[in-house]
């Protein structure tokens, strides 16, 4: 998935969603904030998600908001809240580059460290140059968007579920690397799922609810549904249809299957915002500084994306995905601005124009920096 269509201006169009319901969230807001949230709701309604929420920080405050779309057979709107559970998608990134940063503090391996798995999975390698594991981070290591036999036999439902260790050292046996790593930016889940494997191999999803979740107090972020967690979660939606979640024990440190919420998601931006209030600053700020450039308009820190603002402040980012969810999460440090989108239904950006999600994420993160 090309994060960097993200960068498109393009919003959705301003029709307002018939049977669209608000939720007020853990703070009082102000008729501009409210208004402009509502708006945003009302787009990602129209442009086909059965139900969203969003959730604002700004001036120290939170707001949450959610709308659902009016049910023909039930006569009422489903609409979510702070506490819904969404599947996060590619987000979940971030989470693996804080522990890689908090793993690097802590003094037990270092950026430019080379990726090293046990010897059954050959690491694929260009032009004498080793990939290490800041070239993972910033998706410069050279490899490709997934593992070349990823797709066999799998349910395209589903599509990581089946993927065990033995299919990924077979795969990697085959994986050809695409560019020389730390030449050139090329998003890869295989590189962040390989990332979590290095961090801890075949214990990725307790290693980071114990390095990153579990601090942060993000009880619902996490890649297994608890009961509690299910009777909250969202249904996803293709095309308008219900879709099962995606499940992954393999690659998971790329987000494939990470759950979450916007209350969550929200603590999680808080702590990207004030660092200093967090267990882990000296991490949280080495995933946020720039490593890695793109292009004028995209450099690389730890999992995040930076891209400038119209007024020269800078936009710390990442989207996600899944078969049946999409999501946005973008923030401003020099504002103390940041805004997080969760939808039921999955999108793709098109060659001209940006997922809605991150179209209307970006777009109100803009007006909320500038106002």
């Amino acid at each position: 998935m090309n994060r960097r269509t993200f960068l498109m201006t393009a919003t959705a169009t301003g029709a307002s969603a018939a049977g669209a319901a608000l939720l007020p969230g853990s703070a009082s807001a102000s008729g501009g904030l409210s208004a402009r949230v509502r708006r945003a709701l009302d787009q990602a309604l129209a442009s086909g998600a059965p139900g969203a929420v969003c959730g604002v920080i700004q001036d120290g405050q939170t707001y949450v908001a959610g709308a659902g779309r009016l049910r023909a057979t039930r006569g009422r709107a489903e609409v979510p809240d702070g506490s819904t559970v969404f599947q996060l998608g590619s987000i979940g990134k971030t989470l693996t580059a804080t522990a890689l940063a908090r793993a690097v503090h802590a003094g037990s391996t270092h950026l430019d460290a080379p990726l090293t798995l046990p010897a059954r999975f050959p690491v694929p390698r260009k032009g004498g140059r080793r990939i290490t594991l800041a070239d993972l981070a910033t998706h410069s290591s050279g490899l490709p968007a997934l593992p070349p036999n990823l797709f066999t036999g799998a349910d395209p439902n589903d599509p990581y579920a089946h993927y065990t260790l033995d299919d990924l050292a077979e795969g990697l046996a085959k994986t050809e690397l695409v560019t020389v790593p730390g030449k050139t930016y090329r998003y890869s889940n295989l590189g962040f799922g390989l990332l979590g494997q290095a961090l801890a191999f075949d214990g990725v999803d307790a290693m980071l609810r114990r390095r990153v979740t579990d601090p942060l107090r993000l009880r619902d972020t996490r890649t297994t549904l608890t009961a509690d967690m299910a009777a909250r979660k969202a249904v996803g939606h293709l095309e308008g249809k219900p879709v099962p979640d995606w499940h992954d024990r393999v690659l998971s440190g790329a987000g494939t299957s990470m759950y979450s919420t916007a209350d969550d998601m929200l603590r999680y931006l808080a702590a990207q915002l004030r660092p200093e209030r967090s267990p882990f600053r000296a991490a949280i700020e080495l995933t946020q500084r720039p490593r890695f450039t793109a292009d004028d308009r995209l450099r690389l820190g730890l999992g995040w994306h930076l891209s400038p603002l119209p007024n020269g402040r800078t936009m710390t980012w990442h989207n996600g995905g899944t078969g049946g969810f999409s999501s946005c999460a973008a923030f401003s440090r020099d504002s103390g601005t940041a805004v997080v989108m969760m939808v039921n239904t999955a999108s793709e950006e098109t060659a001209d124009q940006a997922r809605p999600v991150d179209a209307l994420t970006m777009k109100l993160l803009r007006e909320l920096d500038a106002a």
